[in-house]
């Protein structure tokens, strides 16, 4: 699959004032966060615009398109996972890993911002990661690598397993699933950062829980109302104690069947 991410690319052609949209919102990049766009990185998140709608005519990799949202609930919600903790951001290098990409989000935002971090993409959807690679490439990321696995079996690799500096996770399911996706993979001392909406009690107790099984524990919870929709969200930071267990993550498909932490 070949990628046009000129402006005449004929799949935004009929939409000329959405380009237009995007880019004055990041111009006007709201304060709140530890970072605003450069010149280079503006036209870069607009490349990454075009070429993610342009993957999205063939590939359904997000139902979230209209810039404003795009800007919010990808990049802004992306960036704000790492700049919200001091820990995360201050990493001088990181070896990241994005559980879930989907769409490229949040590691493709976050390989973009910190060229310094080496950031792996991992889904279950090969389509998916060929047209990222290929996305990748055309915006000149040299630091990000791309996997086609289950997290169940990359957190058994070797080369995967307590290889990470930070994992991040969104949209993927409940706290306990994403906690055993994303533990085994970080180093002791690790961080996982989840990606979440609203964050209840409940969830925030079965979370730590699991976390604890683990080998983890929740050390923050950052709560923060989004800047052009006013949303709530939420991000949960893990800390890696002790290595994990090595009977977990538990076999493909059992974490979700039975997530940990919950109580019956």
């Amino acid at each position: 699959m070949s990628l046009n991410l000129d402006k005449n690319n004929p799949h935004l052609s009929s939409e000329p004032g959405h380009l237009g949209e995007f880019r004055r919102g990041l111009e006007s990049w709201p304060p709140g966060l530890a970072w605003q766009p450069d010149g280079e990185q503006i036209e870069a998140l607009v490349k990454l615009y075009q070429g993610v709608l342009t993957g999205n005519a063939r590939l359904n990799l997000t139902r979230i398109t209209a810039p404003l949202d795009f800007l919010e609930k990808h990049l802004w919600d992306s960036l704000a996972g790492i700049l919200l903790s001091d820990h995360c951001r201050d990493y001088p290098q990181a070896r990241v890993i994005d559980i879930g990409t989907g769409g490229g989000f949040p590691g493709l935002p976050v390989a973009l911002v910190w060229p310094q971090w080496s950031v792996a993409l991992l889904d279950s959807t090969r389509k998916k990661i060929n047209y990222l690679e290929e996305l990748g490439h055309r915006l000149g990321l040299a630091n990000l690598t791309y996997m086609v696995a289950r997290a169940e079996a990359v957190g058994h690799q070797s080369q995967h397993r307590s290889q990470y500096d930070l994992a991040l996770i969104r949209a993927v399911g409940e706290g306990g699933v994403c906690a055993e996706y994303a533990l085994p993979l970080v180093k002791v001392g690790g961080t996982v950062v989840l990606y979440r909406g609203q964050w209840s009690a409940a969830e925030a107790e079965q979370l730590e829980r699991a976390s604890a099984l683990l080998g983890g524990k929740v050390s923050a919870t950052v709560a923060v109302v989004t800047p052009w929709s006013g949303a709530q969200r939420h991000f949960i930071y893990l800390t890696k104690e002790k290595p994990t267990p090595n009977d977990f993550p538990r076999a493909i498909g059992v974490p979700r069947q039975h997530p940990l932490g919950v109580v019956d």
